[in-house]
């Protein structure tokens, strides 16, 4: 019994490790995606919290407009996350609200 106890605890020790590791890896895969199909016009959200938009792509760096005619560069690293128009999200939902009514008027 003694035995046992002690990969018991190992196992319990780096089973959360090695599922930490996974998780991060797969962050990072995902930045790296998300920071490899960016382009012209996209919104984004940088890491320091700024939002602009891309008005140029190049290997390493992203010529960001942060308002009517001031535009900065920046490294591709710094992109955290493209920003998606709250209107365009509001306009979907209204569709699929608006067909489930049309869908429950014709029930009737």
């Amino acid at each position: 019994m003694d035995q046992l106890i002690l990969p018991l605890l190992l196992a319990l020790l780096f089973v959360p490790l090695f599922l930490s590791f996974r998780k991060q890896r797969r962050a990072q895969a995902e930045m790296l995606q998300l920071q490899s199909s960016l382009g012209v016009g996209d919104q984004v959200m940088t890491t320091s919290g700024m939002y602009a938009t891309i008005v140029e792509v190049r290997e390493d760096a992203i010529d960001l407009e942060l308002a009517p005619g001031v535009v900065t560069t920046w490294v591709r690293a710094a992109i955290r996350e493209r920003v998606v128009d709250q209107a365009d999200e509001t306009t979907d939902d209204d569709t699929a609200d608006a067909e489930i009514v049309d869908h429950e008027a014709e029930k009737r």
